[in-house]
Parts: structure tokens; C-alpha cells; sequence
């Protein structure tokens, strides 16, 4: 399928200097900071539909975009590390003038990408929300870096083989893991088909080793609010979790909740995006904005 044949998209295209991003952006302008919302490896904005109608329930504001190459954004420059990406969230940030502090919400490799926004950008991060989020401890164990080096080989694989549509079938099994329902559900599945997606998670994966580094270089603050919310009951798997929680438990003001019964991709959808819609909160609440109300 050819640019020319994709579908019409949610959102609007914000032009960087010759090269685009799709963005979504959900709810009213109010006092309260604007929520971000960043996906995982392979993912788009479209992950985050469930999560932002329920923020707009709450009078809150969002926003939800596609990484360079994913999705329906045009690529951006190589390399696709951490830097990069988060150099065009801040280009992207200023071109639609959405003021900060925001709150920073990461889902998955998405977490790295907070993280070093959060790190890089400290007067305009009021706080993080890490969703079963990676981080850089985890490539400091013995099964990290070789968990991460077998995903990339996998990517490149499906990369290659979404050129010659063979992921169109497979979007149908695998596309729509989340739960999402109507246009969205169409939209997702579409993207995770589309090859140039493909090929543009391929080359973020395969600098992800660089990405952690960068992630890794600071801790963040202790008085930084920072929220961890992970799939499943904690003694699903504690030792990964015991990593995951740690950016909550050093922090003065840390929250970590464990979705029971949740997986990696429907922790977004409709049975599970309540959480981290209470994780949101809580950064709003120590930063001293008033409770929201549904």
C-alpha cells in the first residue's frame, strides 16, 4: 500500500521543518499541566485512546504522538536514539503550543523516552508516569541485553518481511492486543501492517542499548513525583518488577500500583486504563493541583 492509499488518520500533521508527525490531542486547555503520553517499541498514538477519552473525562488535557517513522509521521533523522527523539517531542512541544510542565506518561520503551525528556527538560517536567515501563536498570542484568539483541533481530525480520504485506494477515492477530474498539481498533491494526512502521521501529530498537545509556546518565530528582504502574500481580514477576518500581521508591513522592490480571498491551485498554489514570493523578496531586472530578 502506498502513502497515497493510507487511511484517513485521527489527529493532525505538525510540519518540523520539511517532515511531519501525526499528534492527537484530547480534552480542554486548563490550569492543570498538559498530560504526554509516549509509546512503546512498535507502537503509536493510537495505544493511547482509551486513556485519553478518560482523561478528558476528568477535564483533563493530553496529547499522543507518532515517533518519527511510525505510524503515520514522515521519518526522521538517524540515528533514532533517545536524543533524537526526544529532540523532536521538544520541536513538537513549541510548534503547537501547549505549555509546560507537562506530566510525562511513558508505556514501555516509552519509559526510557520520558525518563530522558524528564532529565533533559527538568523545568518543564511536572512529573513522570511510567506504564510497565523499561528502564535502564534492566539492561544491567544478566537476560537484558540479550533479551533486547533477540527483539531487534525479530524486528528486523518482521521489517523485512511487511515490505511483501505479510504482516497485513498477521495485524489481525497480533495488531489489536490493547482491546481498542471501532475507527480506532481499524486504525491500529492498519499501522501495525503498514511496513514503513515497521521498518521505523526496527532502527528505534536497534538503538535502544544507546537510548538506556542516555536514560541512565542522571537519576531523576527526589522531590520529582513519579508514578509506576506494571501488568499483573506483583508475584507474576517480582524481580522485574522489583525494577520497575525503582524510580517510585526513590522518589520523596512515589506511587506504584500492580494491575493484577492486566498484560503489557491491555494495561491501555478499556479493562485496565483506570490505573493509569490514577497514576496521572497522583503526580497532579503532588504538585498541589486540586483533585479531579469525573
Amino acid at each position: 500500500m502506498s502513502p497515497s492509499q493510507r487511511p484517513p488518520y485521527r489527529g493532525e500533521k505538525i510540519d518540523l521543518g520539511g517532515r511531519a508527525l501525526r499528534v492527537v490531542r484530547a480534552g480542554p486547555r486548563s490550569d492543570r499541566p498538559t498530560v504526554v503520553l509516549e509509546h512503546g517499541a512498535f507502537g503509536c498514538a493510537t495505544d493511547w485512546t482509551v486513556v485519553q477519552e478518560r482523561l478528558s473525562a476528568k477535564g483533563l488535557r493530553s496529547l499522543a504522538y507518532d515517533r518519527a517513522g511510525l505510524g503515520h509521521s514522515d521519518p526522521g533523522p538517524r540515528p533514532r536514539d533517545g536524543r533524537a527523539i526526544i529532540a523532536d517531542l521538544a520541536a513538537l512541544l513549541r510548534e503547537l503550543d501547549e505549555p509546560g510542565p507537562y506530566v510525562l506518561v511513558g508505556h514501555s520503551m516509552g519509559g526510557l523516552m520520558v525518563r530522558l525528556f524528564a532529565l533533559t527538560h527538568p523545568d518543564q517536567s511536572a512529573g513522570v508516569v511510567l506504564v510497565d515501563a523499561v528502564t535502564p536498570d534492566i539492561m544491567k542484568t544478566r537476560a537484558g541485553p540479550g533479551a533486547v539483541r533477540a527483539y531487534g533481530r525479530a524486528l528486523r525480520w518482521v521489517a523485512h518481511g511487511a515490505r511483501y504485506g505479510m504482516m497485513r494477515p498477521v495485524s489481525f492477530i497480533t495488531g489489536n492486543l490493547i482491546g481498542l474498539s471501532g475507527a480506532a481498533a481499524a486504525e491500529k491494526r492498519w499501522i501495525h501492517g503498514w511496513g514503513p512502521h515497521a521498518h521505523g521501529a526496527a532502527e528505534e530498537v536497534a538503538w535502544w542499548p544507546a537510548t538506556s545509556d542516555q536514560a541512565a546518565e542522571a537519576e531523576f530528582p527526589p522531590q520529582m513525583p513519579v508514578a509506576v504502574l506494571t501488568a499483573g500481580a506483583e508475584r507474576s514477576a517480582p524481580h522485574l518488577k522489583a525494577l520497575q518500581a525503582i524510580p517510585a521508591l526513590t522518589s520523596d513522592q512515589g506511587y506504584v500500583e500492580h494491575v493484577a490480571r492486566a498484560t503489557h498491551s491491555s494495561i491501555l485498554g478499556g479493562k485496565f486504563a483506570d490505573p493509569v489514570v490514577r497514576g496521572v493523578e497522583h503526580v497532579l496531586h503532588a504538585r498541589g493541583f486540586a483533585a479531579v472530578t469525573a
